[in-house]
């Protein structure tokens, strides 16, 4: 008798623990984000090469932890990006995520606002370390490319393409934008290094906004150049055009060695016909996909902001084959 009694308040000992540990988990019925919201900035226009796979990123974020993810499109302005925060801001979601276009500077009030009202902010694309280091333990992080280092990795890769000493080569990118034009200075540094001339044109933000008026500008710096032996630039919209501008400047393939960034479609017909050497690999369905798990981590369990660099290399038509399908689902 005194064995069952023993049996038995083992028994509901062991029920007991039981189901305190199952009080303590999580429902698997119940997604992590259930009941958050997060505004989210996608960078450029809907459906855009180097927009669609942050779109199709948090898309499948959001499914996963059960977030409503609200985009936001700014056609690259950074003045629109800081106009979309105050409207994130005033319909007090839990969470906004930025791009770092405008720097640190132009958003530090904002933010501040916000981390006032309890929202957690977050960037991507282009980082914003001042407001990193002031939030960071609030949520605030980074998803995107180590820029400055990505414009080396570009620059490299034309060198190991055939660029030499002495050649000459356009740097065509965004030096006014602070933190957004660090990927265009390594790109620049590097080639400069070694001993590549460069001469560097600035993307204007009516390019910026809409990178087809890129084609004549430099099929008029081409035509006036004829010596040119690259093409250097860290803006996907206008990487995806450099193949037609080179084709109305009557240049072959191969003729001009190009290194650019991002896997819009017609960035990848370029590198397919040889007009595009190489192309900063940003991945950036991790930038679409991150954000969003970051605004669930920290508003959740009070995580820390995550650092996390989303590009490592290039994709060149070695490499480019058997990411295609990927490419073609918004995911690469």
């Amino acid at each position: 008798m005194k064995f069952r009694h023993a049996l038995l308040a083992a028994a509901c000992g062991c029920l007991g623990l039981a189901a305190a540990a199952n009080a303590t988990q999580p429902s698997s019925a119940t997604p992590l984000g259930a009941g958050m919201t997060i505004y989210m900035q996608m960078g450029g226009n809907p459906g855009d090469g180097a927009t669609l796979p942050r779109q199709v990123g948090a898309a499948d974020a959001a499914k996963a932890l059960g977030i409503k993810v609200i985009e936001q499109f700014s056609a690259w302005q950074p003045e629109t990006m800081l106009s979309q925060f105050r409207q994130a801001m005033a319909a007090k979601p839990t969470c906004i995520g930025i791009m770092g276009h405008p720097g640190d500077k132009a958003f530090s009030g904002l933010v501040a606002q916000a981390e006032k009202q309890g929202i957690v902010v977050t960037t991507g694309n282009t980082p914003l370390p001042s407001l990193e280091a002031a939030y960071g333990t609030k949520g605030f992080g980074y998803a995107g490319a180590n820029l400055y280092v990505g414009g080396e990795i570009t620059a490299r890769a034309m060198i190991k393409a055939g660029l030499k000493k002495g050649d000459l080569a356009l740097e065509y990118g965004l030096f006014s934008e602070g933190q957004r034009s660090l990927s265009d200075r390594g790109l620049r540094h590097e080639l400069v290094k070694h001993g590549i001339k460069v001469i560097s044109l600035n993307v204007s933000p009516q390019v910026d906004a809409d990178p087809s008026l890129a084609v004549p500008i430099i099929v008029a710096f081409i035509e006036s150049h004829p010596t040119l032996r690259a093409i250097g630039t860290q803006h996907g919209g206008v990487t995806s055009f450099i193949p037609q501008a080179l084709r109305q400047a009557g240049k072959k393939p191969g003729q001009i060695i190009v290194g650019g960034i991002d896997l819009a479609p017609a960035t990848i017909s370029g590198i397919e016909s040889g007009y595009i050497t190489a192309t900063l690999d940003q991945e950036l369905y991790l930038q679409g996909f991150l954000p969003v798990l970051q605004c669930v981590l920290s508003a959740k369990y009070h995580f820390h902001g995550l650092d996390i660099n989303t590009a490592a290399g290039v994709e060149t038509k070695a490499s480019l084959l058997p990411l295609v399908p990927l490419i073609k689902r918004g995911i690469r």
